[in-house]
């Protein structure tokens, strides 16, 4: 058995990492510290705490800790742990699509050029990934058509006819032998200098062969080596960040908007920008720019893509730990850290920044469904995001056929998987109170057992589709199952909209003005009628096709219809009168003394 409280006491002063576990032994969260027993201490003791790191102490049930010699190598294992299982807990960096990345065969004897979505340790090169698709492909179509680059697949082992490509001009003529391994090595070395920015040397040869064919008269191949001088300069011009003279750095901007973070990082080499890429943090609202940035180069550089220089608006305390690491994980003599406070170079990190926050509004849905949450908390002062909502609903006529519909929204949205319709089991009689007091007892017991719930998890927001008194009746079942959840009435004004909404004590807020606002209230409204005046349609419909008025002869659908309608049961048309009987439309007094004989 594992006692936290006596483990805490062998913990040993001396730098390492801590591995936080639950009861299936799932690696809640990961971290570094330079003295263990100080660290993990913290997370054990009545001090603020975010409410990411709470809900996760509340679930730790042992840890774990590997003693490293310094706080250099505590943060190569944190980081290498992290990548390796991604704890639910540790503020992870999310990049919710497949980037494509320029991939050069290198494992092959006569490489291709071509664009793929994943990236696998095959000897292959890949450049990437990048964030705009189109223009990956404008860059791979450029590099095949100028340098004629093999475009099959297909691995030749003898010389063959050449294929169309050749014919047209659009490849070197691997297939039949018309170029070398060697002088299709030197074609895709140049592909690979532009694809890193190098095109100042390509350039200049490709000027030396201009001039060496003008002077043999061979206008024809310095006219097509114009041609790819043009097309290189058109590309390195699209490439290029005007008055920045910064040679091999990485610009990194970074946005928060709500809970989400945006991480933009230019990558600058020789001046020209080769590449724009875009992460996204997620549910990061209680963490400081600097330590996003911080956790965001942890995960995201490796052995392969560690510049000279980084630039950066924010600054923190672990960047002269985190410099020396990519120091030695990039074998580099040094890094440059910049945090520039004016000029040009800020001016770069403003645009990364502006990149990063289209790419955060490019999430509409996303964004703004946390707005509206926002909106929500705010107004109605709530203690939290109200993430999960949801609404209840009675249906019936006259008392008969009683039913609730639940609904449930998710960060705005309806999970329409979840909605539930109940019968009403207990409540004889139109009595709405005590049908929502039994509707409310059904859901919410479950959040006080370990059985399984055929509900969901706790809401953070009740709506009652009501006033006051529908209110008083979810406050009760709280009350008695001692759950503290936030809860609403919905007043309706004289259109049957929602106009305000009213809490446990009374109090009304009123959202006529806030559209927002109202229209969400509005669309819960609808949806939480619909479903259960569906249900309740549903239910009477199946009565009506199984009823024992079908056995009447002369009694048909519209004539059924009639008789429920007026009389709302069976038993009701049982005890009725002949004459009474005969005010329906369409009975008359020999159809009457049917139905009650067959009844």
């Amino acid at each position: 058995m594992f006692n936290i409280h006596e483990e805490l006491k062998k913990l040993p002063e001396k730098p390492g990492v801590y591995i936080m576990k639950d009861k299936e032994d799932n690696i809640l969260y990961v971290g570094k510290a330079v003295i263990l027993k100080n660290r993990v201490r913290q997370y054990f003791q009545k001090t603020p705490k975010s409410a990411r790191i709470e809900k996760m102490v509340s679930k730790i049930d042992h840890f774990e800790y590997i003693v490293v010699d310094s706080e250099m190598e505590a943060l190569i294992l944190e980081c290498n742990l992290i990548k390796l299982h991604r704890p639910k807990y540790n503020v992870l960096l999310k990049d919710d699509k497949m980037y494509p990345y320029i991939k050069i065969t290198l494992n092959e004897d006569f490489p291709t050029v071509r664009i793929t979505r994943k990236k696998y340790n095959d000897g292959a090169k890949y450049y990437g990934p990048y964030t705009n698709a189109f223009a990956v492909k404008e860059t791979v179509d450029f590099l095949n058509k100028i340098y004629r680059l093999k475009h099959c697949r297909k691995i030749f082992k003898k010389i063959e006819s050449p294929c169309l490509n050749y014919h047209i001009k659009r490849c070197v003529g691997v297939c039949n032998g018309s170029i070398s391994k060697q002088e299709y090595a030197k074609l895709i070395e140049q592909v690979m200098m532009i694809l890193d920015g190098k095109t100042d040397e390509i350039l200049k040869n490709i000027d030396d062969e201009m001039k060496k064919a003008s002077a043999e008269l061979n206008f024809e191949k310095a006219a097509e080596l114009r041609d790819k001088k043009t097309s290189i300069e058109n590309l390195v011009q699209r490439q290029k960040m005007d008055n920045f003279n910064e040679n091999d750095i990485d610009v990194i901007g970074i946005v928060k908007m709500l809970s989400n973070a945006s991480i933009e990082i230019f990558k600058i080499r020789n001046g020209k920008m080769i590449s724009g890429e875009n992460f996204i943090f997620k549910n990061v609202s209680e963490e400081s720019e600097e330590t996003l940035i911080s956790d965001f180069m942890k995960q995201y550089y490796n052995e392969e893509n560690v510049p000279s220089k980084i630039m950066m608006k924010y600054s923190s305390n672990e960047l002269e730990l985190i410099k020396e690491w990519l120091t030695i994980i990039g074998n580099k003599k040094s890094i440059e850290f910049k945090v520039p406070k004016k000029g040009e170079k800020l001016r770069f990190i403003e645009m990364a920044e502006k990149n990063a926050m289209i790419a955060l509004k490019n999430k509409t849905d996303t964004v703004e469904n946390e707005m509206l949450l926002s909106n929500i908390k705010l107004t109605l002062k709530l203690s939290k995001l109200p993430n999960r909502i949801e609404s209840y609903d009675i249906s019936n006529i006259s008392g008969t056929d009683i039913v609730a519909g639940l609904v449930v929204f998710e960060n705005g949205k309806p999970k329409k998987n979840e909605y539930r319709r109940l019968k009403i089991k207990t409540v004889i009689g139109q009595d709405d109170i005590a049908c929502m007091k039994e509707v409310l007892e059904r859901r919410l017991k479950y959040l006080t057992i370990e059985e399984k719930s055929p509900f969901g998890p706790t809401p953070d927001l009740i709506l009652m589709d009501g006033g006051i008194n529908q209110v008083n009746a979810a406050k009760t079942i709280l009350d008695k199952f001692a759950l503290n959840i936030d809860l609403y009435g919905m007043i309706k004004n004289d259109k049957h909209k929602t106009r305000a909404l009213i809490d446990k004590n009374g109090n009304e807020v009123d959202i006529s003005d806030n559209k927002t606002l109202f229209n969400f209230i509005t669309y819960v409204q609808d949806e939480v009628h619909k479903t259960a005046i569906e249900y309740h349609r549903k239910i009477r419909g199946q009565k009506l096709d199984n009823s024992e008025l079908d056995k009447v002869e002369g009694v048909g659908e519209k004539k059924k219809k009639e008789l429920l309608k007026k009389f709302k049961s069976i038993k009701n048309i049982k005890n009725a009168s002949l004459e009474e009987l005969c005010e329906v439309n369409g009975i008359n007094i020999e159809l009457a003394k049917k139905i009650k004989e067959n009844l």
